[in-house]
């Protein structure tokens, strides 16, 4: 088959993304072989974009531009396109800038970096809807009653760094669906799939959550682990997680996309 060169690398990847989840169930998590190629497919087409395909570069700092930099989000987003099956757009981080842990219900995702290196820690859900009792650790500060119904279970799954030169991390409804993005030495960008897009009229709406931290009795954890112990060991590791609004300190601007034109 002749090699398509006329055609834009992310007009190749949208119609992909399109191929690969349409029609997808989600509570099927991809456990099919038929999904597994497809999916082979994209990964391989993200894992070759980069930021010129885009028409995209890291911001040079103007002289004087101190105050204006600090006013402006932290977090801006370039949307590329979206359909029923999978929404696609570019997030750029300002340097020193984090993407809050957050999840995706119900979702599959796909986050490549065009420019500069991200730190994503990833986490899965354990249980929903925890019931505080005599026997759950303390935590530092202490929940307010009104919290415990936001208490969740999690593991960190995964803790890595990844820059324009690393394949992409992938996230589905049960695997590494938890993450919080931190920009690494400067700014950063990333082209970032989501399958099905949010949507809280569905049911996959976006929430924050927070680590919490356990409560030390005599230097001793409730896991009974001497305090600094297994400190090297981040990941596979159960914490506990509170869901909390959207942080002050977050927010999230818009900026048109610059990149070809995508249509599905």
């Amino acid at each position: 088959m002749p090699r398509d060169n006329k055609t834009p690398l992310i007009q190749k990847i949208a119609r992909q993304a399109y191929d690969t989840f349409k029609g997808m169930n989600a509570s099927a998590n991809g456990d099919n072989k038929g999904f597994s190629d497809k999916q082979s497919e994209l990964i391989a087409l993200v894992t070759a974009v980069r930021a010129g395909d885009l028409k995209i570069a890291p911001r040079k700092t103007k002289p004087g531009s101190g105050a204006a930099e600090l006013q402006s989000p932290p977090v801006t987003y370039m949307h590329i396109c979206e359909t029923d099956a999978f929404s696609m757009g570019v997030f750029l981080l300002r340097p020193g800038a984090s993407i809050p842990l957050h999840d995706h219900p119900g979702m599959n995702g796909m986050l490549k970096v065009l420019y500069g290196k991200v730190s994503i820690r990833c986490f899965d859900k354990l249980e929903d809807n925890l019931t505080v009792t005599a026997a759950s650790p303390r935590f530092e500060p202490p929940l307010a009653p009104f919290q415990t119904g936001s208490l969740r279970r999690a593991v960190l799954r995964a803790v890595g760094e990844y820059s324009e030169d690393s394949g992409p991390c992938l996230l589905t409804p049960l695997r590494d669906n938890l993450h919080q993005i931190d920009a690494v030495e400067g700014p950063a960008a990333f082209l970032d799939i989501l399958a099905p897009p949010y949507d809280p009229d569905d049911g996959r709406d976006c929430h924050y959550y927070k680590i919490l931290q356990i409560a030390m009795e005599g230097g001793v954890d409730v896991k009974g682990n001497q305090e600094g112990e297994g400190e090297e060991k981040e990941k596979d590791e159960e914490t506990w997680l509170l869901e909390i609004p959207q942080p002050e300190d977050f927010s999230c601007g818009g900026e048109p996309y610059p990149g070809p034109a995508v249509s599905i």
